[in-house]
């Protein structure tokens, strides 16, 4: 995929880790990490539950994207496309032939 694609994906699991990394597998088999540290301690208040770690970690898929319980989300794209950027999206495993 060229990088300055857009894909049209959805996540389909997602998990909160230590020091507020979410973790994303996507529609098309690709999964990654992304530091939100410095997104949430800049955010307003939506973003601002997610400072505690462990509200953060509650997060869920509805709908194809990331949600907590306030219901702040993330759109799946732009959690992909900055993945991409940041270089921790990791391409779909490759069948066992």
């Amino acid at each position: 995929m060229d990088e300055s694609e857009f894909p049209w994906v959805d996540v389909l699991k997602v998990r909160g880790l230590p020091n507020h990394v979410i973790w994303a597998r996507f529609s098309d088999g690709c999964e990654g990490t992304l530091d939100l540290s410095d997104y949430i301690q800049s955010g307003g208040p939506m973003v601002a539950p997610l400072k505690d770690q462990a509200f953060f970690e509650r997060v869920f898929v509805e709908e194809g994207v990331p949600v907590w319980p306030n219901h702040f989300d993330m759109d799946s794209t732009n959690l992909y496309v900055q993945m991409r950027s940041a270089g921790t999206l990791k391409d779909r495993p490759v069948a066992a032939e």
